[in-house]
């Protein structure tokens, strides 16, 4: 497993070891003692999660917050996503700041989000299947929506040429500001 530093403080992009020949190919899709070892700290995943959506599906932005804060190791099974983190730790020297990348079925690249940080996603192939592991359970009363078009954070989504598709609790999700106001 290859681990590789992004520009948000704990955001990793983890690249496992990728066995191919004329058959197809092996990877070990998680060892907890590199994981471990790559996160600097002991991480324990209670709750895996997958989701299929169409291509311009936009999920997102997505958190925990308090005590249920969710780490999460994100991977794409089929298909290609623009895969976003946005930093929402106030205090941290990067609030506001967000990465993203491609993650897809052929790379095979992971995005670790530690707990703290927003997600969502953008698919750009005709369908995608992402599956995440989380290290904490789903708790409706701890979960906060960010508007994924919130000038405050800019993020750069890439343009299909369509209009994306959200849900309708993404379609009127506060700005970061008016989210972090209710809490």
């Amino acid at each position: 497993m290859e681990v590789t530093t992004t520009a948000l403080a704990g955001v990793l992009i983890v690249q496992p070891k990728v066995f191919a020949d004329a058959r197809g190919f092996f990877l070990e899709s998680f060892n907890q003692r590199q994981f471990d070892a790559a996160v600097g700290a002991p991480v324990t995943f209670v709750q895996d999660n997958h989701s299929r959506s169409a291509r311009g599906v936009l999920r997102g932005l997505h958190m925990q917050v308090g005590a249920h804060a969710q780490g999460k190791l994100v991977r794409v099974t089929s298909g290609r996503i623009f895969d976003i983190a946005v930093d929402v730790r106030i205090g941290s020297p990067t609030y506001r700041q967000w990465v993203g990348l491609e993650l897809d079925d052929v790379g095979h690249r992971q995005l670790w989000i530690p707990p703290g940080l927003a997600h969502g996603f953008l698919v750009m192939s005709e369908s995608a299947d992402v599956q995440y592991k989380t290290t904490d359970y789903y708790m409706p009363a701890a979960e906060v929506g960010i508007r994924w078009d919130d000038p405050a954070l800019a993020i750069a989504w890439p343009d299909l040429g369509t209009p994306y598709i959200l849900s309708a609790k993404d379609q009127v999700a506060p700005t970061l500001d008016q989210a972090l106001a209710s809490r």
